[in-house]
């Protein structure tokens, strides 16, 4: 076994032939930031010919989770600092990084055990294997800052069973491990107790056993996934065609958890959820490269162009007051067409060039 320095954000090592990436920020339920994804993706690339290494595992370090999303602390600084324009470096480079994960020429397999959101569904949903717990909670939450969800997160949701995405991505509820094998985040259940002698099946396999036959053998069937339970409802609002129309959906609805939806959504910016909800059905068709492009666009408008993220952030992470003041205020006050900026936008940058 090969290993890096400890005190790395991410560990790189190889143990047969497998190579291991390990986020190491336990104490930030290993968040990302730049530093982490250059070396995640100066690593797959040594990889990527490398005959030596004939897998890939991305977990992550602690007991928390895989990874909380990505260092949106930093993201405020640099806005309130004048600087929207920063922000390109660190999204282009997550982005280009969850495009390589998804098109890497060798399996690879990821741990999303425990807290896994945000930029970690970007590392382990384009993951060939995908892998789940009874710990396991997955969620997309942007829009709890005046956000739009990203790292090709709209792709994942855009091919959710019927309505899930929109509820999903419009709600950033989290999801059950049995929730995310249910709505196609995920392709296997294993209980966190045999992680490691997964890992080390990975490691010492025996060819021709594929990763896949392999995790079969500790693959189980979960509990029931609550998010199915409340498909019938879910599907019929959610297919409204605007937000106030979802919203007066919502509103004749008796259901408790449509209920509290109906509370979600009322709290939450206005133009971030008519800019997801229209990213999530836009990214239903194309692939996933046509996804992070929509929402590369979309993020840099944010940025640069509308107060509701700094705002967001600003109420959840740095004041804590969680008292947003969004711009504009209700539902009831948007435009008629609130997403038509972000999806107009040009960035300076191509994300792909």
């Amino acid at each position: 076994m090969t290993d890096t320095d400890s005190a790395a954000a991410v560990l790189i090592r190889t143990e047969g032939a497998l190579g291991r990436l390990t986020l190491n920020r336990p104490k930030a339920i290993n968040a990302l930031d730049i530093d982490m994804i250059t070396r995640l993706t100066a690593a797959l690339d040594a990889w990527r010919d490398d005959t030596d290494v004939e897998i890939v595992l991305i977990d992550g370090a602690g007991e928390r989770g895989l990874c909380a999303g990505g260092d949106v602390r930093a993201l405020y600084e640099q806005i309130v600092a004048g600087h929207p324009e920063r922000t390109v470096d660190f999204f282009r480079a997550e982005y280009r990084l969850d495009a390589m994960i998804a098109e890497y020429p060798k399996p690879v397999v990821a741990f999303a055990d425990g807290i896994t959101m945000g930029g970690g569904i970007g590392l382990a949903g384009h993951a060939a294997i995908r892998i789940v717990t009874e710990r396991s909670k997955l969620a997309m939450p942007e829009t709890r800052i005046g956000f739009t969800p990203d790292v090709g997160g709209t792709y994942l949701l855009g091919r959710a069973p019927g309505r899930l995405g929109e509820y999903l991505g419009l709600t950033g509820t989290a999801m059950t491990g049995a929730d995310a094998v249910y709505a196609g985040f995920a392709d296997y259940f294993v209980p966190s107790a045999h992680l490691g002698e997964l890992r080390e099946a990975l490691a010492k396999r025996a060819d021709p056993t594929s990763p896949s036959e392999l995790v079969l053998l500790f693959d189980e069937t979960p509990d029931a996934s609550p998010l199915e339970a409340e498909r019938a409802w879910i599907d019929e609002v959610f297919s409204a065609p605007t937000i106030g129309e979802i919203a007066a959906r919502l509103a004749e609805r008796d259901e408790p958890l449509a209920v509290e939806t109906a509370k979600t959504l009322a709290e939450l910016s206005p133009t971030a959820l008519a800019v997801t909800l229209e990213a999530v059905r836009e990214a239903r068709e194309g692939d996933l490269r046509d996804a992070l492009t929509g929402e590369y666009r979309r993020v840099l408008w944010f940025g640069a162009h509308h107060p509701d993220l700094v705002e967001g952030i600003r109420a959840q992470l740095v004041d804590k007051d969680r008292q947003p003041r969004w711009k504009p205020a209700t539902i009831a006050e948007l435009e008629s067409d609130a997403a038509a900026a972000a999806r107009a936008y040009v960035p300076e940058v191509a994300l792909f060039m």
